[in-house]
């Protein structure tokens, strides 16, 4: 009888615990654009129960471009977005007020390809450039490349929306469009089927505030703690990112839907790439940069604007300077 008690009241315990847990929890909604390697961190914070651990009940909402997140996070409905720099920065010079607080992927890992006739910027003159939505990141990925191949963007070449990565993919594959800005895995799922590589951006290591963790300064001055929980939830999926090959090979043929075990590794590997995807996930002030000396060429706005303006690390650093970071990693500070 006393066995049956016992076992009844730490039943009892054990699920009061639980929904105390549970309880603590907040729940908060946290938007993302595209269907690309570029997610990686945000898929294994959910799916491993990082965000859980950190007392996050999350919910990740897919948009099918960056724009439409920011839009969606100024608006309330998605206060934590993962989002690239073009339309956060284009949003604060609104007057949205809107901050990286953590900096995700911190350089462009893009390549323009193709249809596989087209080898030469003198040939790709008069076609089309798929871009996902105009002021996105592919966007000002082919208006970066295409004036370093000679070319003018709007004048040799016409630059189309498509939407994110599977509908430009789509539009390469039906020929719809002559060339298309792509991201891992769909920049090696082209070349495999061979469409040409006209311009590898990876390459020219342009410093680039790219998919990192962003929200509005309202909403930072308002729940502190659940910011604090997002960036400390996103440091430590980059960590089980970058060390638990199993997991991140999973996660990406999951979401990926990769079968092709060469196009799985090829995207893992440029996945964890330290100067793509820093252990350190401070936002990137000289990616700021280069954002606004890229707007500055058409919104005066832009040109009196500083890269600090879009930017608070204060968790970042908090996570650094206590050791935390380098802890993850077995390293002494």
């Amino acid at each position: 009888m006393k066995n049956h008690i016992v076992r009844a009241l730490l039943l009892f315990f054990l699920l009061t615990l639980a929904n105390f847990a549970a309880a603590q929890q907040t729940k908060i909604a946290i938007g993302y654009s595209g269907i690309s390697a570029d997610q990686l961190v945000i898929w294994v914070a959910r799916d491993a129960g990082i965000f859980a651990k950190n007392n996050l009940d999350a919910q990740t909402i897919y948009f099918s471009g960056g724009t439409i997140s920011v839009t969606a996070m100024i608006a309330g409905a998605t206060p934590l977005i993962h989002a690239s720099g073009v339309g956060v920065v284009s949003a604060g010079l609104a007057g949205a007020e809107p901050v990286y607080v953590v900096g995700g992927i911190t350089t462009l890992d893009y390549w323009l390809m193709s249809q596989p006739e087209i080898k030469t910027p003198e040939q790709l003159k008069g076609g089309t450039v798929a871009v996902a939505r105009f002021g996105g990141a592919a966007d000002f990925v082919a208006r970066y490349a295409l004036p370093r191949l000679g070319l003018t963007p709007g004048k040799d070449v016409t630059i189309i929306q498509t939407g994110s990565t599977p509908e430009r993919m789509a539009a390469l594959e039906t020929r719809r469009v002559s060339a298309s800005a792509l991201v891992p895995p769909a920049m090696f799922t082209a070349q495999k089927k061979g469409f040409h590589l006209m311009a590898d951006v990876a390459a020219l290591g342009l410093a680039y505030q790219h998919q990192g963790g962003v929200t509005t300064k309202k909403f930072l001055r308002e729940r502190p703690d659940v910011v604090r929980n997002f960036v400390k939830s996103y440091i430590e999926a980059v960590y089980r990112l970058k060390t638990d090959r199993a997991l991140g090979l999973k996660i990406a043929a999951k979401y990926l839907r990769l079968e092709d075990k060469e196009l799985l590794q090829r995207t893992y590997e440029s996945s964890i790439d330290e100067k793509k995807l820093p252990a350190k996930q401070y936002p990137s002030a000289d990616g700021i940069k280069t954002i606004l000396d890229e707007l500055a060429l058409k919104d005066p706005k832009a040109k009196a604007a500083k890269p600090s303006d879009f930017i608070d690390a204060r968790f970042v650093e908090e996570f650094d300077k206590s050791g935390y970071i380098d802890s993850l990693y077995g390293r002494k500070k």
